[in-house]
């Protein structure tokens, strides 16, 4: 079968573009202000910048248009590693099946609600669990998990968005997620180079099939699930390709169901336990170009969230985040039951190695003297606003109306409940800030969100717009 990724056409677009004019950069910089998504074509020209002054240009601008679209918040989330038992043998992979270094393991369901306890302890109110994919890990099995997750609490700890990374699956499952109460489902198309991904996962496993992977996102939307989220595993081949072949996907499910991605994820390769690809491959990403490709994914799909994981250190995170990231994992653990454990590190449980292992008050607390406004808002998902109504407001730029008033709410919680002193002096200090800012443009408004602060100091919890 004939699918939406074009192998030669995107090296074709990538040849063609070399040595890109000047004048023609700046014209489609021109046309990405405008919040409009970029044509391939477009987006290969820009691939193609090596001019330091172009390329200073193109990273201003991918923080200008996150700010005009999402504002100065960035949403936090966790990991939940649930089970690591797997039928593929992906060559970069911990949990490929022929690693006999990695224990396997599967929380139980009293387990995993002893993980839940501990990240609520922390704060975090949005958890996307991830599973490896086996016959064990069926549909029915997530949507206990799910349904674990929601309802453990502690005190004023919840989880109130659940999203889930796992193998794709038929309409009828997707159907049973939905039922459950699913976020966004997650897919990784891991490399769009067709000859590649044949190359790293070996036939005869399930994964081998392409264009099942390919187009899981799609039976996922048939299912009703309206926020997907797409990406890439940068470093098993060209970081360009990549990343136009993340645009394909965009704009095919753009123009099948009249919506993109709500996620774009962009995941390096990273080292793991008895796993010798990583030392052997050739397509690394350096930094530089990493902070190329995230700023140019921002010009491209504007209306799209940017994901930027724990798996890059702290450092790069710092440089990354300003060119148009919008949500980042922070206490991250990512082997299976190490919430639990306390435990930074668990080689033999995990799928690769973490890069920044800092706490989440540490990282708040950074990101807040910086400027940003942590946010776990689960708002939208609750009232609605997702799909193809959440990216018309993205698009216009009017989704900032909901979403700093909610992330101030959802951060005011967390000083409130978990913040460390030094993080509650800052964080109290940008809220007020903010107030300011609202109240310059909207002194209604400015009431009504400082009317709703004062009733989570009051021990309200859960006040949302």
């Amino acid at each position: 079968m004939k699918d939406f990724i074009d192998d030669a056409k995107i090296q074709t677009l990538l040849e063609e573009a070399r040595d890109p004019d000047p004048s023609e950069i700046r014209e489609i910089l021109a046309k990405a202000r405008s919040k409009k998504r970029l044509e391939p074509e477009e987006t290969a020209k820009l691939l193609q910048v090596e001019d330091p002054e172009l390329l200073e240009e193109i990273f201003q601008l991918a923080g200008e248009l996150k700010k005009a679209i999402y504002g100065n918040r960035i949403v936090f989330f966790a990991p939940l590693y649930i089970g690591n038992k797997c039928i593929n043998n992906c060559l970069y992979c911990g949990f490929r099946n022929s690693n006999n270094a990695i224990d396997r393991v599967t929380l139980s369901m009293e387990e995993l609600e002893r993980e839940v306890i501990t990240l609520e302890k922390e704060g975090h109110k949005r958890l996307i669990l991830v599973y490896g994919e086996h016959p064990d890990y069926d549909a029915d099995f997530i949507c206990k998990t799910m349904e674990v997750v929601y309802n453990t609490k502690i005190e004023n700890g919840e989880i109130r968005r659940v999203n889930i990374n796992a193998a794709p699956m038929d309409v009828e499952d997707y159907k049973k997620l939905l039922d459950t109460g699913i976020g966004t489902f997650q897919i990784f198309q891991e490399t769009y180079h067709h000859k590649t991904y044949s190359l790293l996962h070996p036939a005869g496993d399930r994964k081998a099939d392409y264009q099942w992977r390919l187009y899981g996102l799609d039976r996922a939307m048939e299912a009703g699930i309206d926020d997907v989220g797409i990406g890439a595993l940068f470093g098993l081949y060209d970081w360009k390709f990549e990343v136009l072949g993340l645009l394909y996907h965009s704009i095919h499910l753009e123009e099948r169901f009249g919506v993109g991605p709500h996620t774009i994820s962009v995941p390096r390769i990273e080292p793991a336990l008895n796993t010798p690809f990583y030392r052997n491959n050739k397509y690394h990403v350096s930094d530089q170009d990493f902070k190329k490709l995230v700023a140019i994914l921002r010009l491209s799909v504007p209306y799209t969230g940017l994901i930027l994981t724990a798996r890059e250190n702290a450092e790069i995170r710092k440089e990354v985040i300003p060119l148009g990231v919008t949500q980042i994992d922070a206490g991250s653990r990512i082997g299976i039951g190490a919430y639990s454990k306390s435990q930074a590190l668990l080689p033999e449980k995990e799928q690769f190695q973490l890069g920044d292992i800092r706490s989440l008050d540490e990282v708040i607390g950074e990101l807040a003297e910086q400027g940003y406004v942590p946010s776990f808002c689960t708002a939208g998902y609750r009232c609605g606003r997702t799909g193809e109504y959440f990216m018309k407001l993205a698009k216009t730029g009017l989704v900032q109306n909901y979403c700093l008033p909610n992330a101030l709410l959802t951060f005011k919680e967390y000083l409130e409940d978990f913040a460390s002193e030094k993080t509650r002096e800052i964080g109290e200090r940008l809220i007020r800030e903010n107030l300011e800012e609202i109240g310059k443009k909207d002194p209604a408004r400015r009431n009504f969100v400082e009317e709703k602060l004062q009733l989570i100091a009051q021990g309200a919890r859960d006040i949302y717009i």
